[in-house]
């Protein structure tokens, strides 16, 4: 680790990327040389004059050792692209980011992993949906990668924890700026249990232009990208496109065809995209479902559940509708439902109706 400082320092300067600095990585074979190396070397690496200029200029305020200190402190760690324990899928891809920052268990993304992604102005439909999926998937030993954004992103994360199961969250701001604020128990569920990670120095604050940047990492960490909902110019369209160009699969959700937040999901689905109802279908197509998946789903049940969602089907029934339907004591359906919700086998909505998810 005596060059890590050194790439921890080379990811601060202004003007260099992912691709530059593993262009400067590839001349000199050393960040520490990299970093400290002469106007005439940097040209000759194939750097241009911006960029050059850029690390003449800003390494005189940039004291690698202090910025690994401060990275201690804050109880950030390091992995770069010249690391044995880097990321494998995503280093193979296009542009894999240089310098990974993280906080919680790197090793999460060794284990197979789906990328869950959707709209910010998510629909209480949406959220659900991508509730239930994160859950099932996490539950079938998948880890579930996403961005912490608000809508299907928090939901997403929420689900695999309600599992019991792990999540990686890719921020697009350093790891000690927590956003969006709201987030803040989220972050540090996810961080005791799980993985947060980001290829941005901490301080950087979060800029539109470095979420595009985010989601190359969700989609390259991830077996296959999994869109619950999206508009027609959603971000999460941009992550599945990220998915089609490193070659890996690419599922949506439908929603109402007179939801403007589903327009993209449906655009994906009309371009080939996989269509998606249940958990089940993911893990069919990439070959994970098996026996045992589907017995400790059908096992999770108990006979009193299982009548419950028998009578509650896919519309939202009322609390007293439901006593009627499955013939249940109101006290013991009411204990039933409690469970089945904290389970994300369905919602409680306003009024005291229930809808099976």
């Amino acid at each position: 680790m005596a060059d890590a400082p050194y790439w921890v320092a080379l990811s601060r300067v202004t003007e260099l990327g992912a691709k530059r600095i593993r262009l400067l990585f590839d001349y000199f074979n050393s960040a520490e040389k990299a970093f400290k190396a002469s106007e005439e070397e940097l040209f000759a690496s194939g750097l241009p004059a911006r960029a050059v200029n850029a690390v003449l200029q800003d390494r005189k305020t940039i004291n690698p050792e202090r910025e690994w200190e401060r990275l201690e402190s804050l109880g950030i760690q390091v992995v770069t692209l010249a690391d044995g324990n880097y990321p494998t899928l995503l280093s193979q891809i296009y542009d894999p980011p240089v310098v990974l920052f993280y906080r919680g268990e790197l090793n999460i993304t060794g284990e197979p992993g789906l990328a869950v992604v959707g709209s910010r102005k998510a629909t209480e439909y949406g959220k659900t949906v991508a509730n239930k999926l994160a859950f099932d998937l996490a539950g079938a030993g998948v880890a579930v990668i996403s961005g912490m954004a608000r809508g299907i992103d928090t939901s997403a994360h929420f689900g695999a924890l309600q599992a019991g199961g792990k999540t990686v969250a890719v921020l697009g701001c350093g790891l000690d700026i927590c956003y969006p604020p709201e987030n803040r128990k989220l972050r540090d569920d996810i961080v005791r249990s799980g993985l947060l990670l980001s290829e941005f120095p901490p301080g950087t604050m979060p800029k539109p232009h470095h979420f595009p940047m985010r989601n190359r990492i969700i989609s390259g960490l991830s077996l296959a990208t999994i869109v619950v909902e999206a508009a027609e110019k959603s971000g999460a369209l941009i992550t599945a496109d990220c998915a089609l160009e490193q070659g890996r699969d690419v599922f949506a959700v439908p929603g109402s065809i007179n939801s403007p937040n589903s327009r993209g999901c449906h655009k994906l689905i009309k371009e080939g995209a996989a269509m998606v109802e249940h958990a089940a279908d993911i893990l069919s197509e990439l070959g994970f479902l098996n026996v045992q998946y589907e017995e400790r789903q059908s096992a999770a049940l108990t006979p009193v559940q299982k009548k419950i969602l028998q009578a509650i089907e896919f519309e939202p029934v009322q609390f007293d509708d439901l006593v009627e339907r499955s013939g249940l004591d109101a006290q013991v359906l009411a204990v039933a439902l409690v469970e089945l919700e904290l389970t994300s086998f369905l919602k409680k909505l306003p009024g005291n109706y229930f809808l099976r998810v």
